[in-house]
């Protein structure tokens, strides 16, 4: 059984010095590739340097480069000219992680909706799909997506954590939906559970967004309270159970929706 863990934060302090353990206990947990997370042009650098240093068969790291809502205000004329270069490496998959985030508005609404627009254009005219981030504004989401939807090779609304009306208007839009441990947490996640089975085969992938969100059905707990893309199973199960599938069933499909979605080899 072969898992593909989407979303992985592997530049994170809290990884430090500890990627190839961490990439090793992955491996013996059946996650045989992961997309590394970029979040900024200088998170999207390190990412692809990972890449590089810690895969020299070059089959199971790979990279997605972009410009987080959060990081949204520093977007600028030279942005677009330093992430279409990482765009252009081959272990690059994915623009993103872009998107909007009016839960936090870390960055200004109006530079968060400039900087997407940017980032999605580019993916257009480069013809890779987009990993995208999205917190309480699904409709201005959709709305501009609407706008490049036909130019994209594929959009994966990246730790899908809303609601009924949202996920519907993303799969009618086409959208592919990544779940996460979200799923696994009893205090908030649980409407997941009669969402998931609504998501069509091809449409479904996996991710840990490691460190972040450590599945809480996970036993026994590890003493760092850290997650690592090792746990993935755990998301795997929850995901199995609530669309009435056997995990090696689930495994398979949402393995080989991430492996066409990012172009990703075959691993024997």
């Amino acid at each position: 059984m072969q898992l593909i863990d989407i979303g992985v934060n592997l530049t994170n302090s809290s990884f430090h010095d500890r990627q190839s353990e961490v990439i090793e206990r992955a491996r013996e947990a059946g996650v045989v590739q992961m997309l590394l997370t970029g979040t900024s042009l200088e998170v999207s650098e390190q990412a692809l340097e990972l890449c590089h240093s810690l895969d020299d068969s070059g089959q199971a790291l790979f990279a997605t480069a972009g410009v987080h809502p959060h990081e949204a205000s520093s977007w600028n004329a030279d942005s677009e000219r330093q992430l279409r270069q990482l765009l252009a490496q081959p272990r690059v998959r994915a623009v993103g992680e872009c998107g909007l985030d009016f839960n936090r508005d870390f960055s200004p609404r109006p530079l968060q909706e400039k900087a997407f627009e940017a980032q999605l254009a580019l993916a257009a005219a480069l013809q890779l799909p987009v990993f995208v981030h999205e917190r309480d504004a699904s409709e201005r989401l959709l709305a501009v997506l609407k706008d490049f939807r036909d130019q994209l090779p594929g959009v994966v609304v990246h730790c899908f954590t809303g609601e009924r009306e949202a996920l519907f208007a993303y799969l009618d839009l086409d959208l592919h939906i990544g779940i996460t441990g979200w799923i696994c947490d009893e205090r908030r996640g649980t409407h997941l559970h009669g969402l998931v089975g609504n998501i069509p085969e091809g449409r479904l992938m996996l991710e840990s967004d490691a460190p972040y969100l450590l599945p809480r059905t996970l036993r026994p707990k590890p003493k760092s309270g850290r997650n690592e893309p090792a746990f993935l199973p755990a998301v795997l199960q929850e995901v199995a159970r609530h669309r009435g599938e056997s995990v090696q069933h689930t495994a398979a499909h949402t393995s080989a929706c991430a492996r066409a979605f990012f172009a990703l080899p075959e691993i024997s």
